[in-house]
């Protein structure tokens, strides 16, 4: 079956010079994974000469060398595609002027965002179905064994928008809390579906800065058997120094986020929860 097109994907023949896409299905069942649809010249995308890997992810050209020679962050960082209406949501929560109701809005809006797009990131199976009408669709079902955590308390804050996607969804929760002096991050408190070593795991926090924090959330849950690999992290803003950070230390893991830029809203989880 021939899918619709996306909103960034070319809605005429592809260029004779341009090699066809990688099949996504495989051998064991037709499962393939959803990935970011492959950008258009004029979509506002990335553009063609953005990094992809084998699989078919097309990721957000990485940010580019700081002074001194810093290295890029590189694929594993994938970024929303910017649209005016991305743009003014990050406007509005890093606006100090923003009433709290406003902040509040826009945050859930963002954050219902990032989590539609974690969930493109999720395997699926392909399967049949019978309309009202009597008519065979041929559609996708996403495979069970996902689940979420938060990393308290800001993470929080994105639980709703992942619930309101998934109602079943298993959510676990990490207490960590960075010295303000130290930045060295310590685990308090964390809680796991006892199963969480066989599920595909959606880590949530939404603002990266130094990256102390997931690494070390990243930490316990390979130490309760998880896969970095099948770990996606959902964020709003992140820093380049956060990312690069993450992926140095687990670098098979996926960053997805809207913003990567040098100052951080880190007033994010006092707003959101008004304790500002």
């Amino acid at each position: 079956m021939e899918a619709m097109p996306c909103q960034n994907q070319r809605l005429g023949p592809r260029p004779q010079d341009e090699p066809p896409a990688p099949a996504t299905a495989t051998a064991s069942g037709g499962s393939r994974l959803i990935r970011f649809a492959e950008p258009s010249d004029d979509s506002g995308c990335p553009s063609p000469d953005s990094s992809s890997s084998s699989n078919g992810v097309v990721a957000e050209p990485p940010v580019p060398a700081e002074e001194g020679g810093a290295p890029a962050i590189g694929p594993q960082l994938k970024l929303l595609p910017m649209n005016d209406q991305l743009r003014e949501l990050q406007t509005i929560i890093r606006d100090k002027k923003s009433s709290r109701g406003d902040f509040v809005f826009s945050a859930d809006r963002l954050i219902r965002l990032v989590v539609e797009e974690g969930l493109n990131q999720l395997p699926y199976t392909e399967c049949t179905v019978t309309t009202p009408t009597g008519h065979k669709y041929e559609g996708v079902r996403f495979e069970k064994g996902n689940c979420g955590v938060s990393i308290m308390r800001s993470g929080e804050a994105m639980e709703q928008g992942l619930r309101d996607c998934c109602r079943s969804i298993r959510i676990g929760k990490i207490l960590i809390q960075s010295d303000e002096e130290t930045q060295r991050a310590k685990v308090y408190y964390a809680k796991f579906p006892p199963d969480i070593y066989r599920r595909k795991v959606l880590l949530m926090y939404p603002i990266l800065s130094t990256g102390n924090t997931v690494i070390e959330a990243v930490k316990v849950l390979v130490e309760h058997g998880v896969q970095p690999s099948v770990i996606i992290l959902l964020s709003l803003f992140s820093t380049p120094h956060g990312a690069k950070s993450i992926i140095q230390e687990f670098p098979e893991i996926t960053i997805l986020t809207t913003e990567v830029h040098p100052v951080a809203p880190t007033h994010f989880g006092q707003k959101y929860f008004g304790t500002d």
